[in-house]
């Protein structure tokens, strides 16, 4: 008998009918830590939905990335706000949303580059004057700013000390600490190589 023809009955069951587990408004955050390693995003959601899930699942972990660059919480925690505004900001025009989270790596970087240059300028001109007391913020990370290995992460050149954080504390793949830094995977290699080896001197020194 013909699809067509009368007596032949609709197939309903191929139309899928939309429920709410269908709605991207019911996707919640553990949809999206399913794939934290590329920070994947449904397409559909609108920037509010994806960027608050994002920060719900990528904040605590950039902004301990933040710290290791710029070398204090509260400023840390400042980057990757800005970081955030900027990607919700600029959400529409991202050519692909799953690499979101490689977007977000990016400016963090970037943003902590930029600090530590205004930072630079500000305490070659500033008058010397007592040292700020310390913030509630920074007792969280006390132990980790006294460390014999953060001391001397400090010490490296910029790029050499991005490259071993990304690394080592961020756990990214050279691909992905590329794509951060704005630099090709060789660089990255030479980066990581001569920071792991300065990294060895400095601690023998102070050993």
């Amino acid at each position: 008998m013909h699809p067509n023809e009368p007596g032949k009955p609709q197939e309903p069951e191929e139309r899928k009918p939309i429920g709410k587990a269908a709605r991207p408004t019911d996707v919640t955050t553990e949809t999206l830590l399913a794939d934290r390693s590329m920070g994947a995003v449904p397409v559909g959601w609108d920037a509010d939905m994806a960027v608050t899930a994002l920060y719900s699942a990528h904040f605590r972990s950039l902004v301990r990335l933040a710290v290791l660059l710029v070398r204090d919480m509260a400023t840390a925690e400042e980057v990757v706000q800005d970081a955030f505004v900027a990607i919700h900001g600029a959400w529409r025009r991202l050519r692909d949303p799953d690499k979101a989270l490689a977007y977000l790596r990016q400016s963090v970087v970037n943003r902590s580059r930029s600090v530590l240059r205004h930072r630079a300028v500000v305490e070659k001109y500033a008058p010397k004057g007592l040292p700020d007391a310390p913030s509630a913020e920074n007792g969280a990370i006390g132990e980790l700013e006294r460390s014999a290995v953060i001391d001397a992460l400090r010490a490296l050149p910029t790029r050499q000390r991005e490259a071993l954080v990304l690394r080592y504390y961020g756990d990214l793949s050279e691909a992905e600490i590329a794509h951060a830094m704005g630099i090709s995977k060789g660089a990255v290699k030479s980066h990581t190589a001569r920071g792991m080896a300065a990294l060895r001197s400095v601690l023998e020194k102070m050993s």
